[in-house]
Order: structure tokens, then C-alpha cells, then sequence
């Protein structure tokens, strides 16, 4: 069975929050000893992945 894909959409603001909590995990794993690529392989997508503009339709 494949595992599904999930698309969130974020404005720059909370991208932006995303991938500052993401980096203040990974240096409270690196100053803990823990591993940390769990945390370094979602950074890495996010950074990578394309920003989409979209329309909102508001009612």
C-alpha cells in the first residue's frame, strides 16, 4: 500500500515560523546528543519544495 502524499499550504509568514522551529529543534537535539536527521530531512524539503501561489475564493 502506497503511503499518501499531504500538501499543506502556508504563507511566507508561517513558512518562515515553520523553519525556525524546525532549526531551534534541531540544535536542542544536537545540544541533547540526540539524532538529528529526522529534523534535517524535513528541512531539506521544505527548503526544496516549490512555492505555488494560489487563489482564495472567499464567500
Amino acid at each position: 500500500m502506497k503511503n499518501p502524499k499531504y500538501h499543506i499550504y502556508l504563507t511566507p509568514d508561517e513558512r518562515r515560523t515553520v523553519i525556525n522551529s524546525l532549526i531551534d529543534l534541531r540544535n536542542d537535539l544536537i545540544s541533547r546528543g540526540k539524532y538529528t536527521d529526522l529534523v534535517d530531512e524535513l528541512l531539506i524539503k521544505l527548503t526544496k519544495a516549490k512555492v505555488k501561489q494560489i487563489k482564495i475564493k472567499e464567500v
